[in-house]
Protein backbone atom coordinates (compact mmCIF):
# COMPACT_ATOMS: atom_id res chain seq x y z
CA UNK A 1 0.00 0.00 0.00
CA UNK A 2 1.25 3.47 -0.93
CA UNK A 3 2.53 5.90 1.71
CA UNK A 4 0.57 8.58 -0.18
CA UNK A 5 -3.18 8.63 0.25
CA UNK A 6 -3.59 10.94 -2.75
CA UNK A 7 -1.30 11.45 -5.70
CA UNK A 8 -1.64 13.17 -9.07
CA UNK A 9 0.63 12.52 -12.01
CA UNK A 10 0.72 15.18 -14.73
CA UNK A 11 -2.98 15.88 -14.18
CA UNK A 12 -4.52 18.22 -16.74
CA UNK A 13 -8.14 19.24 -17.24
CA UNK A 14 -9.33 21.16 -20.29
CA UNK A 15 -12.81 22.65 -20.53
CA UNK A 16 -14.45 22.98 -23.98
CA UNK A 17 -11.52 21.22 -25.64
CA UNK A 18 -11.11 21.95 -29.33
CA UNK A 19 -13.40 25.00 -29.31
CA UNK A 20 -12.73 28.71 -29.28
CA UNK A 21 -13.74 28.67 -25.59
CA UNK A 22 -11.05 26.13 -24.62
CA UNK A 23 -9.68 26.71 -21.11
CA UNK A 24 -6.92 24.80 -19.33
CA UNK A 25 -8.39 24.67 -15.80
CA UNK A 26 -5.43 22.74 -14.39
CA UNK A 27 -2.19 21.91 -16.17
CA UNK A 28 0.35 19.19 -15.49
CA UNK A 29 -0.25 19.00 -11.72
CA UNK A 30 2.03 16.54 -9.90
CA UNK A 31 1.65 16.20 -6.13
CA UNK A 32 1.76 13.63 -3.34
CA UNK A 33 -0.26 13.93 -0.13
CA UNK A 34 0.70 11.72 2.80
CA UNK A 35 -1.83 10.08 5.08
CA UNK A 36 -2.80 12.16 8.10
CA UNK A 37 -1.76 15.54 6.71
CA UNK A 38 -3.84 18.69 7.02
CA UNK A 39 -3.28 20.48 3.73
CA UNK A 40 -4.38 24.02 2.95
CA UNK A 41 -5.13 24.72 -0.72
CA UNK A 42 -4.95 28.38 -1.67
CA UNK A 43 -5.08 30.41 -4.86
CA UNK A 44 -6.89 33.36 -6.35
CA UNK A 45 -10.26 32.96 -8.09
CA UNK A 46 -9.78 30.98 -11.30
CA UNK A 47 -6.44 29.50 -10.24
CA UNK A 48 -7.74 25.93 -10.55
CA UNK A 49 -8.10 24.90 -6.91
CA UNK A 50 -11.80 23.96 -7.06
CA UNK A 51 -11.32 22.06 -10.31
CA UNK A 52 -8.39 20.19 -8.77
CA UNK A 53 -10.27 18.89 -5.71
CA UNK A 54 -13.14 17.58 -7.86
CA UNK A 55 -10.66 15.16 -9.45
CA UNK A 56 -9.73 13.64 -6.09
CA UNK A 57 -13.01 11.71 -5.82
CA UNK A 58 -13.87 11.37 -9.49
CA UNK A 59 -16.46 14.13 -9.82
CA UNK A 60 -14.27 15.23 -12.73
CA UNK A 61 -12.02 13.08 -14.88
CA UNK A 62 -8.81 14.61 -16.14
CA UNK A 63 -8.22 15.21 -19.82
CA UNK A 64 -4.85 13.54 -19.22
CA UNK A 65 -2.80 12.31 -16.29
CA UNK A 66 -3.69 10.17 -13.27
CA UNK A 67 -5.27 10.48 -9.83
CA UNK A 68 -4.12 7.80 -7.39
CA UNK A 69 -5.91 6.84 -4.15
CA UNK A 70 -3.78 4.62 -1.90
CA UNK A 71 -1.56 3.91 -4.89
CA UNK A 72 -4.35 2.87 -7.30
CA UNK A 73 -5.66 4.79 -10.30
CA UNK A 74 -9.22 5.77 -9.33
CA UNK A 75 -10.36 5.35 -12.95
CA UNK A 76 -8.79 1.92 -13.44
CA UNK A 77 -12.27 0.42 -13.00
CA UNK A 78 -15.18 2.84 -13.42
CA UNK A 79 -17.37 0.60 -11.24
CA UNK A 80 -15.26 1.61 -8.22
CA UNK A 81 -15.92 5.35 -8.51
CA UNK A 82 -18.91 5.16 -6.13
CA UNK A 83 -16.62 3.63 -3.50
CA UNK A 84 -13.99 6.31 -4.17
CA UNK A 85 -16.59 9.01 -3.44
CA UNK A 86 -17.29 7.50 -0.02
CA UNK A 87 -13.56 7.26 0.73
CA UNK A 88 -12.89 10.85 -0.38
CA UNK A 89 -15.66 13.11 0.97
CA UNK A 90 -16.11 16.66 -0.31
CA UNK A 91 -18.03 19.33 1.57
CA UNK A 92 -18.63 22.14 -0.91
CA UNK A 93 -18.82 25.86 -0.26
CA UNK A 94 -21.99 26.90 1.62
CA UNK A 95 -22.91 23.25 2.35
CA UNK A 96 -25.87 24.39 4.47
CA UNK A 97 -27.70 25.16 1.21
CA UNK A 98 -27.72 21.40 0.58
CA UNK A 99 -29.62 20.62 3.81
CA UNK A 100 -33.06 19.32 2.86
CA UNK A 101 -34.36 16.78 5.39
CA UNK A 102 -36.99 17.57 8.05
CA UNK A 103 -34.61 16.89 10.96
CA UNK A 104 -30.89 17.27 11.63
CA UNK A 105 -30.76 13.51 12.37
CA UNK A 106 -32.10 12.59 8.93
CA UNK A 107 -29.78 15.05 7.19
CA UNK A 108 -26.66 13.63 8.83
CA UNK A 109 -27.94 10.09 8.16
CA UNK A 110 -28.28 10.67 4.41
CA UNK A 111 -24.68 9.80 3.46
CA UNK A 112 -24.28 6.77 5.77
CA UNK A 113 -27.63 5.37 4.51
CA UNK A 114 -26.35 5.53 0.94
CA UNK A 115 -23.37 3.50 2.15
CA UNK A 116 -25.87 0.77 3.13
CA UNK A 117 -24.77 0.81 6.78
CA UNK A 118 -26.91 -0.77 9.50
CA UNK A 119 -29.32 1.42 11.48
CA UNK A 120 -27.24 0.79 14.61
CA UNK A 121 -24.02 1.93 12.92
CA UNK A 122 -25.74 4.99 11.45
CA UNK A 123 -27.14 5.97 14.86
CA UNK A 124 -23.72 5.54 16.48
CA UNK A 125 -22.01 7.71 13.87
CA UNK A 126 -24.65 10.45 14.07
CA UNK A 127 -24.29 10.76 17.84
CA UNK A 128 -20.51 10.82 17.57
CA UNK A 129 -20.33 13.54 14.91
CA UNK A 130 -23.01 15.83 16.40
CA UNK A 131 -20.95 15.91 19.58
CA UNK A 132 -17.78 16.36 17.60
CA UNK A 133 -19.04 19.50 15.86
CA UNK A 134 -19.93 21.02 19.22
CA UNK A 135 -23.71 20.47 19.23
CA UNK A 136 -25.62 18.34 21.74
CA UNK A 137 -28.07 15.56 20.88
CA UNK A 138 -31.09 17.84 21.40
CA UNK A 139 -30.28 19.31 17.98
CA UNK A 140 -30.95 15.98 16.25
CA UNK A 141 -34.75 16.40 16.44
CA UNK A 142 -34.67 20.01 15.26
CA UNK A 143 -35.33 21.18 11.73
CA UNK A 144 -32.04 22.26 10.12
CA UNK A 145 -33.85 25.35 8.86
CA UNK A 146 -34.40 26.57 12.43
CA UNK A 147 -30.66 26.73 13.14
CA UNK A 148 -28.30 29.69 12.92
CA UNK A 149 -25.97 30.00 9.93
CA UNK A 150 -22.99 28.68 11.89
CA UNK A 151 -25.00 25.75 13.28
CA UNK A 152 -26.24 24.82 9.81
CA UNK A 153 -22.63 24.84 8.57
CA UNK A 154 -21.57 22.49 11.37
CA UNK A 155 -24.48 20.11 10.68
CA UNK A 156 -23.60 20.01 6.98
CA UNK A 157 -19.95 19.24 7.78
CA UNK A 158 -21.11 16.56 10.27
CA UNK A 159 -23.01 14.89 7.41
CA UNK A 160 -19.77 14.36 5.49
CA UNK A 161 -17.83 13.37 8.61
CA UNK A 162 -20.46 10.69 9.39
CA UNK A 163 -19.33 8.81 6.28
CA UNK A 164 -15.88 8.57 7.90
CA UNK A 165 -13.96 9.27 4.69
CA UNK A 166 -10.24 8.53 4.52
CA UNK A 167 -9.86 12.00 3.03
CA UNK A 168 -12.11 14.92 4.01
CA UNK A 169 -12.08 17.89 1.65
CA UNK A 170 -13.66 21.18 2.75
CA UNK A 171 -14.16 23.88 0.12
CA UNK A 172 -14.12 27.35 1.74
CA UNK A 173 -15.58 26.07 5.05
CA UNK A 174 -15.48 29.54 6.66
CA UNK A 175 -17.08 31.46 3.78
CA UNK A 176 -19.67 33.97 4.97
CA UNK A 177 -19.17 33.29 8.69
CA UNK A 178 -18.52 35.98 11.29
CA UNK A 179 -15.13 35.95 13.12
CA UNK A 180 -16.45 33.79 15.97
CA UNK A 181 -17.98 31.32 13.52
CA UNK A 182 -14.72 31.15 11.57
CA UNK A 183 -12.73 30.34 14.70
CA UNK A 184 -15.25 27.65 15.70
CA UNK A 185 -15.07 25.93 12.32
CA UNK A 186 -11.26 26.14 12.10
CA UNK A 187 -10.96 24.69 15.60
CA UNK A 188 -13.39 21.91 14.67
CA UNK A 189 -11.35 21.00 11.58
CA UNK A 190 -8.08 20.90 13.49
CA UNK A 191 -9.60 18.78 16.29
CA UNK A 192 -11.19 16.38 13.80
CA UNK A 193 -7.88 15.78 12.03
CA UNK A 194 -5.99 15.33 15.30
CA UNK A 195 -8.54 12.95 16.84
CA UNK A 196 -9.23 10.80 13.77
CA UNK A 197 -5.84 10.87 12.06
CA UNK A 198 -7.68 11.41 8.77
CA UNK A 199 -6.23 13.33 5.87
CA UNK A 200 -7.94 16.72 5.60
CA UNK A 201 -7.75 19.20 2.72
CA UNK A 202 -9.08 22.74 3.23
CA UNK A 203 -9.60 25.06 0.27
CA UNK A 204 -9.52 28.72 1.21
CA UNK A 205 -8.74 32.15 -0.19
CA UNK A 206 -7.63 33.17 3.32
CA UNK A 207 -3.98 32.47 4.01
CA UNK A 208 -4.63 33.75 7.53
CA UNK A 209 -7.03 30.84 8.15
CA UNK A 210 -4.77 28.28 6.50
CA UNK A 211 -1.73 29.38 8.51
CA UNK A 212 -3.61 28.61 11.74
CA UNK A 213 -4.38 24.96 11.01
CA UNK A 214 -2.39 23.50 8.11
CA UNK A 215 0.71 21.31 8.24
CA UNK A 216 1.33 21.82 4.51
CA UNK A 217 0.16 24.36 1.96
CA UNK A 218 -0.59 23.85 -1.72
CA UNK A 219 -0.64 27.00 -3.84
CA UNK A 220 -2.34 27.07 -7.25
CA UNK A 221 -1.57 29.87 -9.69
CA UNK A 222 -2.79 30.21 -13.27
CA UNK A 223 -3.88 26.56 -13.42
CA UNK A 224 -0.52 25.23 -12.24
CA UNK A 225 0.90 24.05 -8.94
CA UNK A 226 3.09 26.94 -7.79
CA UNK A 227 4.19 25.65 -4.36
CA UNK A 228 3.58 22.62 -2.19
CA UNK A 229 5.50 22.75 1.07
CA UNK A 230 5.29 23.22 4.82
CA UNK A 231 3.60 26.42 6.01
CA UNK A 232 7.02 27.94 6.78
CA UNK A 233 8.36 26.87 3.39
CA UNK A 234 5.50 28.50 1.50
CA UNK A 235 5.56 31.71 3.57
CA UNK A 236 9.23 32.19 2.67
CA UNK A 237 7.82 33.17 -0.72
CA UNK A 238 5.61 35.91 0.73
CA UNK A 239 6.56 38.47 -1.93
CA UNK A 240 5.81 36.01 -4.75
CA UNK A 241 2.50 35.08 -3.12
CA UNK A 242 1.56 38.74 -2.93
CA UNK A 243 2.45 39.19 -6.61
CA UNK A 244 0.01 36.34 -7.40
CA UNK A 245 -2.76 38.47 -5.92
CA UNK A 246 -3.08 36.50 -2.70
CA UNK A 247 -3.99 38.25 0.52
CA UNK A 248 -1.14 37.27 2.81
CA UNK A 249 -1.64 37.58 6.60
CA UNK A 250 -1.35 41.07 8.10
CA UNK A 251 1.66 40.04 10.20
CA UNK A 252 3.46 38.85 7.06
CA UNK A 253 2.63 42.15 5.34
CA UNK A 254 4.09 44.03 8.31
CA UNK A 255 7.42 42.19 8.07
CA UNK A 256 7.54 42.63 4.29
CA UNK A 257 7.21 46.40 4.86
CA UNK A 258 9.99 46.30 7.46
CA UNK A 259 12.17 44.44 4.95
CA UNK A 260 11.37 47.03 2.27
CA UNK A 261 12.48 49.78 4.69
CA UNK A 262 15.85 48.11 5.11
CA UNK A 263 15.37 46.14 8.34
CA UNK A 264 17.07 42.74 8.45
CA UNK A 265 14.02 40.58 9.24
CA UNK A 266 12.59 37.26 8.07
CA UNK A 267 9.34 37.59 6.15
CA UNK A 268 7.95 34.08 6.74
CA UNK A 269 6.13 35.41 9.82
CA UNK A 270 2.46 34.58 10.28
CA UNK A 271 1.88 34.00 14.02
CA UNK A 272 2.15 36.34 17.01
CA UNK A 273 4.78 34.07 18.58
CA UNK A 274 6.99 34.22 15.50
CA UNK A 275 6.46 37.99 15.25
CA UNK A 276 7.48 38.52 18.89
CA UNK A 277 10.64 36.43 18.41
CA UNK A 278 11.58 38.31 15.25
CA UNK A 279 11.01 41.74 16.86
CA UNK A 280 13.14 40.71 19.87
CA UNK A 281 15.96 39.65 17.53
CA UNK A 282 15.66 42.98 15.74
CA UNK A 283 15.73 44.94 19.00
CA UNK A 284 18.66 42.90 20.34
CA UNK A 285 20.56 43.38 17.08
CA UNK A 286 20.00 47.13 17.24
CA UNK A 287 21.23 47.28 20.86
CA UNK A 288 24.40 45.39 19.97
CA UNK A 289 25.11 47.77 17.12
Amino acid sequence: MSNFVLETRNLTHVYSKGTTSQVDAIRDVCLQIKKGELVGIIGHTGSGKSTLIQHFNGLLKGSSGLVMLDGKDIWEDKKNIRDVRFRVGICFQYPEYQLFEETVYKDIAFGPKNMKLSDEEIDKRIKEVISFVGLDESYLDKSPFDLSGGEKRRVAIAGVMAMEPEVLILDEPCAGLDPKGRETVLSLIKSYQKNTGSTVLVVSHSMEDISKIATKVLVMNESRLAYYDTVDGVFRHAEELRSMGLNIPQLTQLFLKLKEKGYDVNTDIYTLEKAADEIMKLVKGGAEK
